[in-house]
C-alpha cells in the first residue's frame, strides 16, 4: 500500500530571496502531490461493493490520472467525463490523458454534463471534478500535521503557507486545520469564483484562507510566455520542476505581495505530468 505521508521540506533561493517548498510531488512515483492528499481517503479505505468510479473534468486534468491511478490500486473501472477532446490530442496522446488511458480509463465526452445524469448505485463511486468534496480532509489534515509539526520542530514563529488554487480544496483544509495563515490566488476564474468555492465547502468565514491579489488577470489554460520563462528560472534557480499550469501564476503572486516580515512555506502540489503536453502547447505557440 502506497504511504502519502512525510514529504520532505526544501530550502530553496529564488529571486534572491529565501523560500522553504514542501515537496509533495515527491510523495510517490504514480500518486503525488494535493490529488494524493485529496484522494488517500478513497485509497485507505474499503468500499467493499464498489466497482466503478466516475468523474468528470478537463481532458489533461492531473486528478483525471490520479484517479486512473487510484482505480488501478483499488481494482476498480474508471469512466470520466469530459466536453471537448481536440483532434491533436485524439491523435497524438500526451500527458495526463495519454497515461489515463493507458491505466485503463473509459472516456465519455459529453458537452453538457450534469451529474445528476449519472446513475450511482452502491456499486459506483462519484468524485466531484478536481477532488473538491469533503472527504479531501482527511489526507489534507495528515498534511496540516506534517506541516504544524515542521513550524513546531524548527521553531519558526512567522510561517505563513502559499499554494495556488484551482477549487481551493487544498488551501481551504489547510487553513481550517492549522493556526498559520494560508495564502493563496485564483488561478481557475476570478477572486469571487473561488469564493465561492470555500463556500461550497466551509459557510464559516473564519476557516477561509487568504486570497492574494495577483499582479494581471489570467485566463485559465491560456498561454502566456512570461509565465513559461518565470517557469524556467524556476527550474533553473531552485533545481525544482514545478507545475506549467498553476505554479508560474503561483510564483508571480507570491513574489508580488512577498514581505520579508515573514517565513513562506510554498506546497508543492506535483502536477508534472502536464508538463508533457504544456511545454509542447508552448513550442508550438511561440515557436520556442
Amino acid at each position: 500500500m502506497i504511504n502519502i505521508t512525510n514529504s520532505p521540506v526544501e530550502q530553496v533561493s529564488f529571486h534572491d530571496k529565501i523560500f522553504l517548498i514542501k515537496r509533495d510531488d515527491l510523495l510517490d512515483k504514480d500518486f503525488s502531490g494535493n490529488k494524493a492528499r485529496k484522494f488517500f481517503y478513497f485509497l485507505e479505505k474499503e468500499f467493499s461493493k464498489v466497482t466503478t468510479l466516475i468523474s468528470h473534468g478537463s481532458n489533461q486534468s492531473n486528478a483525471m490520472y490520479s484517479l486512473s491511478v487510484l482505480c488501478n490500486l483499488k481494482d476498480w473501472n474508471f469512466i470520466y467525463y469530459i466536453n471537448h477532446l481536440p483532434s491533436y490530442l485524439k491523435d497524438n496522446p500526451q500527458g495526463n490523458y495519454k497515461y489515463a488511458l493507458e491505466n485503463g480509463m473509459k472516456l465519455i465526452i459529453k458537452e453538457d454534463f450534469i451529474k445528476d445524469d449519472i446513475d450511482v448505485d452502491d456499486t459506483k463511486l462519484f468524485i466531484e471534478e478536481g477532488g473538491a468534496l469533503e472527504e479531501a480532509s482527511y489526507g489534507l489534515r495528515i498534511l496540516a500535521n506534517e506541516i504544524d509539526e515542521y513550524k513546531r520542530v524548527h521553531n519558526i514563529d512567522n510561517l505563513k503557507i502559499f499554494l495556488p488554487s484551482g477549487t481551493g480544496t487544498t488551501a481551504l483544509f489547510l487553513q481550517k486545520f492549522l493556526d498559520i495563515e494560508v495564502l493563496t490566488c485564483a488561478c481557475v476564474g476570478d477572486d469571487n469564483y473561488l469564493r465561492e468555492q470555500f463556500f461550497d465547502l466551509e459557510k464559516d468565514e473564519k476557516y477561509h484562507p487568504t486570497i492574494l491579489q495577483r499582479k494581471k488577470k489570467y485566463h485559465f489554460g491560456k498561454l502566456y510566455k512570461e509565465n513559461y520563462l518565470l517557469w524556467k528560472e524556476l527550474k533553473s534557480q531552485t533545481n525544482i520542476e514545478f507545475d506549467l499550469l498553476y505554479d508560474p501564476i503561483g510564483w508571480d503572486t507570491l513574489l508580488y505581495n512577498y514581505d520579508d516580515k515573514y517565513t513562506y512555506l510554498y506546497i508543492h502540489q506535483g502536477g508534472l505530468i502536464g508538463n508533457e503536453s504544456m511545454i509542447q502547447r508552448y513550442i508550438h505557440k511561440y515557436n520556442l
